[in-house]
């Protein structure tokens, strides 16, 4: 089980002069035993100013559970992501996060003046050719290894962002809506290819996303924020792979449609 690390960090003081703070309700987490988890958050609060982003949040994510993440842009999705990923301190609560996490952005954030596998061990104090080749074979780019990314296609660039990734071996994988920059049919086979590396790999993947037939074909279990904090929790207990044509899947993507606000006949994205 990996080493968890915690945080308890205080940046700004309650109100003052006996006031209070009105809390909106969430679901309660579908907690997992503490040997089976990889993420414990409780009582997250995460303020911008004077804007509370993140409200007294409380998630479980057990590990290697697959989880989406859906909600209208501006909820706190992203902030709480980029909490877990300790790229943000600047909050209240408590939380328990493996030490081996990595993320993958909309934007694969390759360097421009290092050849791809030279952007795969990045940082990494081991990182050698070779590490590097057997991650970009697992996502399909092996023979791209000596390219420069200028001339790598947005897919190719979005599988070199996962090998990145995943050659830290995470046990927590974060994320942050990887496929909304790529075309329709690019997108359908970055989305089959997450799915296959995650039953590969076995590590808790959390996936921010506005597309709600993403999360519903991707995930164990999606999450709808609201206003800061989780308003819905829907297990999606279906075989895979999953089909958009399955009634199950469209009776389960209509009520998180309900949830969002979105009425049915509209595009999935939120």
């Amino acid at each position: 089980m990996a080493t968890l690390v915690q945080r308890n960090v205080s940046t700004f003081e309650p109100p003052g002069d006996g006031a209070t703070v009105s809390r909106p309700s969430q679901t309660a987490p579908s907690p997992a035993p503490a040997a089976d988890r990889a993420v414990k958050v409780r009582g997250l609060t995460r303020r911008f100013g004077d804007r509370e982003v993140l409200r007294d949040l409380d998630v479980d994510i057990a590990a290697g559970e697959f989880v989406a993440l859906l909600g209208a842009s501006g909820c706190g999705k992203s902030t709480l992501l980029r909490i877990l990923a300790d790229l943000d301190r600047e909050f209240v609560g408590d939380i328990e996060v493996p030490v081996r996490r990595a993320v993958a952005f909309q934007a694969p954030r390759l360097l421009p003046w290092k050849t791809v596998w030279r952007n795969v061990v990045l940082g990494l104090s081991d990182g050698n050719r070779a590490r590097a080749e057997e991650a970009l074979e697992e996502v399909g780019i092996g023979h791209r290894a000596d390219q420069w990314p200028k001339v790598l296609s947005g897919g190719e660039a979005q599988r070199a962002s996962l090998a990145r990734a995943l050659v830290r071996e995470p046990d927590l994988l974060l994320l942050d809506e990887p496929f909304a920059a790529l075309d329709a049919l690019t997108r359908i086979k970055a989305q089959e290819l997450v799915g296959e590396l995650w039953q590969r790999h076995g590590c808790a993947i959390l996936l921010v996303t506005h597309d709600v037939e993403e999360a519903v074909l991707l995930s164990d279990r999606v999450l709808v924020m609201k206003d800061g904090v989780i308003a819905h929790e829907e297990v999606i207990d279906l075989p895979r792979p999953r089909d958009v044509a399955d009634p199950a899947v469209a009776r389960i993507r209509g009520n998180l449609l309900d949830w969002l606000g979105v009425r049915h006949g509209t595009q999935g994205n939120v």
